[in-house]
């Protein structure tokens, strides 16, 4: 059974993961993977890979670059993908990046695909991957530029162009999945996990 003290890191800069996290009670060192994600996506597009398939690699990738770098503690990797039918969406680039997703996902169910992976001395010990089914109502587009300049940059910061934990909300007819997965991290199959390595006490 490993030792209580060894250390959790999440293997991510996101401040909404560690959030999480901390608010579950747990002491989590947050590391920067040295990954370029895109670069890594790339040769997925159109090899057949499934959203969730690119979310839990990209968390693999995370959690694996952290690791061989700490390999004393457990590594939490993270990621997440928004698809819509056989579209894969990507955090939007500037704000008008952020209106055209929010047109083209209105009056539709999309997919939130969150991903982690637990990782220890450059091994993956478990991975896991949970989706939200999420029914934006139908959105006037006069609304949608009121609805982001309300925002402002936060919209740039998710891959969807909004957060359900805002003003976000307010875009959603139907919402299907627990709000861990929504946020962007299944917190309570990893809790469920650690707990049974023994890296939290149970």
């Amino acid at each position: 059974m490993p030792h209580k003290k060894e250390p959790l890191i999440l293997a991510s800069t996101s401040p909404f993961r560690r959030q999480l996290l901390e608010n579950a009670g747990l002491k989590v060192k947050a590391v920067a993977p040295q990954l370029d994600e895109r670069a890594l996506e790339a040769p997925l597009e159109g090899s057949g890979a499934s959203a969730e398939d690119v979310a839990l690699i990209l968390a693999e990738a995370k959690a694996l670059d952290v690791s061989e770098r700490n390999p004393l503690g457990w590594v939490i990797g993270g990621d997440q993908t928004l698809s819509l039918g056989d579209r894969l969406y990507h955090k939007p680039a500037d704000m008008e990046g952020a209106r055209r997703h929010l047109l083209t996902l209105s009056g539709k169910t999309h997919q939130l695909n969150s991903a982690v992976v637990l990782a220890r001395a450059g091994d993956v010990v478990w991975r896991h991957v949970s989706v939200a089914n999420m029914t934006m109502r139908k959105l006037d587009p006069a609304f949608i530029g009121r609805h982001l300049s309300n925002v402002g940059e936060k919209a740039l910061s998710s891959v969807g162009a909004y957060q359900v934990e805002g003003e976000g909300i307010q875009l959603f007819d139907r919402i299907e999945g627990d709000y861990f997965t929504i946020v962007g991290l299944p917190l309570l199959p990893l809790l469920s996990k650690l707990r049974e390595v023994g890296a939290i006490d149970g």
